[in-house]
């Protein structure tokens, strides 16, 4: 009887051992998509940002990126602990998957919180980033050392094919217009086909004029960011409690541990 059970135990142990190990698998997989989600939203929206009051929204993709450099670690010493049956390392694994889990609840309720603030009730974001857009785009457009600005604006107005914060007649007040010796209207950015000098016509067949201006198209964007944020971080956290479950389980099949 004893040799019988000894065999269930054991039987068990080993199935649970490889489950551990499918699962570190599954989150080495997890964690890198993480990290690819943090690092490519913040490459893609990174200019964008420069242009807003708040980094708020950049705060999710870093939590993400931090959660998925630590699975690197995490899934290493998850794979030794198993392989090696050492309930010490089994323990400091479990601690790591709950930080992990943390950070990516964290992250995805804080796009979450956001998104629903703001897609219900306005669509829209905070009315202090809505004028802050409007006036960086008129007072630091084209000045001395704001090359990255200049640079974000202008890839904001083609990539979204817009032309001012609002409208176009958001340029009438722009110090560039103002101070520079030109006959421009309007950056050559806001240009269907940009060329030199082509914005000092304003036609609609020429510019962005009747497509309005690039706050509600960025408004778009950046909630379409949140919410990818949010599905994967709250979708991925979920994976890190069956991983939890199999350590737990696994801690309780296995001998004490004399090292």
């Amino acid at each position: 009887m004893e040799t019988q059970g000894e065999k269930t135990h054991t039987c068990g142990t080993i199935c649970l051992k490889y489950l551990l190990f499918l699962f570190n698998i599954l989150f080495w997989l997890a964690g890198g998509t993480v990290l690819a989600v943090g690092v490519w939203t913040l490459a893609d929206k990174s200019d964008y940002i420069s242009l807003l009051s708040s980094s708020f929204y950049s705060a999710s993709a870093y939590i993400l990126i931090a959660a998925g450099a630590i699975v690197i670690v995490t899934g290493i010493i998850g794979c030794c602990a198993t392989l090696k049956e050492m309930k010490s390392l089994l323990i400091v694994y479990l601690v790591l998957l709950l930080c992990i889990f943390l950070l990516e609840i964290i992250a995805g309720v804080l796009a979450f919180v956001t998104y629903q603030e703001c897609f219900p009730l306005c669509y829209q974001l905070d009315e202090e980033l809505r004028q802050n857009l409007k006036v960086t785009m008129q007072q630091k457009y084209q000045q001395p050392g704001e090359e990255s600005i200049t640079q974000a604006v202008d890839k904001l107005q083609q990539e979204f094919k817009c032309c001012g914060s609002n409208s176009s007649s958001d340029w009438r007040d722009s110090t560039w217009i103002h101070a520079a010796d030109t006959e421009q209207l309007v950056p050559d950015s806001c240009c269907k086909t940009p060329s030199d000098l082509c914005g000092r016509r304003d036609h609609p067949s020429n510019i962005y004029k009747v497509e309005g201006g690039c706050i509600m198209k960025l408004e778009d964007f950046i909630l379409s960011q949140l919410y990818i944020l949010g599905a994967v971080g709250i979708g991925i956290a979920f994976l890190q409690l069956v991983g939890m479950m199999f350590t737990c389980c696994l801690y309780q099949n296995l001998k004490e541990d004399p090292y």
